[in-house]
């Protein structure tokens, strides 16, 4: 009788399989022996994840974000020492560690914003600006996710053309969910590539040039900066440190990283803290047809308080 031929050796998806089933490790879809993690992440961990910072910051993170939240969580992990997913959350949801609790949601917070970014909502924002002026002083506006700053020093340069010669007290109040971007818009200093889409002569006018470690820095000027206000908040809070009422909102690109429940909650929670001709500034991708009797739009991602259709 022949021998028994050698087993057929498994081919590499036929391993990776093998160690899924084995393992319940959750693996990137395209990977090769260097795609293998420094710390085992189960499915069982990312549904903790997601369980996490949804309860606390309201982030809906869809099942493709796998490998979005393993590369940010990993940095945690070697900076606080821990030597396991499972270690790291238990930390978090068992040890109170409230000084983690900031790195874990600064760490899932995205902040893409750049200076003038969706550009055609500043004329309009000046426009309801020098409308409302004539009304009422002073003139109060949120700007809910101030990232790094470009935004709200987009606001305020905004506004500083809007009355050349001097107008109402216009004041800003800059939030957001993740204290290390706050340092930085505090700060209001910038690279060359990071000013690089405000136009020559406000560049000149708003910020003051200096040589830097790596090249030429931008430091937005005090007159500009004391317009604004910058604070930690996060929208799921019980209270929020800004007063009503406001005469604009700026909440733009931030609705898109909660589920429809929790949209309309926010929603629900500025419509009255607005002017009854007040204005809500979303994101190009973000609609609010759910909360119709909230808001109705008036175009350009621009919404008004419903009461005032028609």
């Amino acid at each position: 009788m022949l021998p028994e031929p050698p087993p057929k050796p498994l081919t590499l998806s036929e391993r990776l399989a093998n160690i899924r089933q084995a393992s319940n490790t959750v693996l990137p879809a395209a990977v090769g022996d260097a795609a293998l993690r420094e710390f085992p992440f189960r499915a069982a961990d990312f549904e903790r994840v997601r369980k996490l910072i949804y309860d606390k910051a309201g982030i809906s993170l869809s099942p493709a974000k796998q490998d979005m939240v393993y590369s940010r969580l990993a940095r945690r992990l070697r900076a606080t020492g821990m030597k396991s997913f499972g270690q790291y959350l238990d930390h978090l949801e068992f040890s109170r560690g409230a000084v983690e609790w900031e790195g874990f949601v600064n760490a899932l917070t995205t902040n893409l914003t750049s200076f003038f970014r969706e550009p055609h909502h500043f004329p309009l924002l000046a426009q309801h600006l020098r409308v409302v002026a004539g009304k009422r002083k002073p003139i109060n506006i949120w700007c809910c996710a101030a990232s790094t700053g470009e935004e709200p020093y987009s606001i305020a340069m905004t506004v500083a053309d809007a009355f050349p010669n001097g107008g109402p007290q216009i004041s800003v109040v800059c939030s957001d969910l993740d204290t290390s971007v706050l340092a930085t818009a505090e700060k209001g200093v910038y690279t060359l590539d990071r000013v690089d889409k405000i136009p020559p002569e406000q560049l000149k006018r708003y910020f003051s040039k200096s040589a830097g470690i790596s090249g030429d820095v931008y430091t937005v000027k005090p007159e500009l900066r004391q317009m604004l206000s910058f604070r930690r908040l996060n929208l799921l809070d019980a209270v929020w440190s800004v007063r009503a009422p406001l005469d604009v909102i700026f909440c733009r690109n931030v609705m898109i990283y909660f589920d429809k429940p929790t949209q309309y909650r926010i929603l629900a929670r500025f419509a009255p803290m607005l002017s009854p001709d007040g204005l809500l500034f979303a994101g190009h991708s973000e609609s609010f047809l759910h909360a119709a009797d909230l808001f109705h739009s008036l175009g350009k991602t621009v919404y008004a308080l419903a009461a005032k259709r028609g």
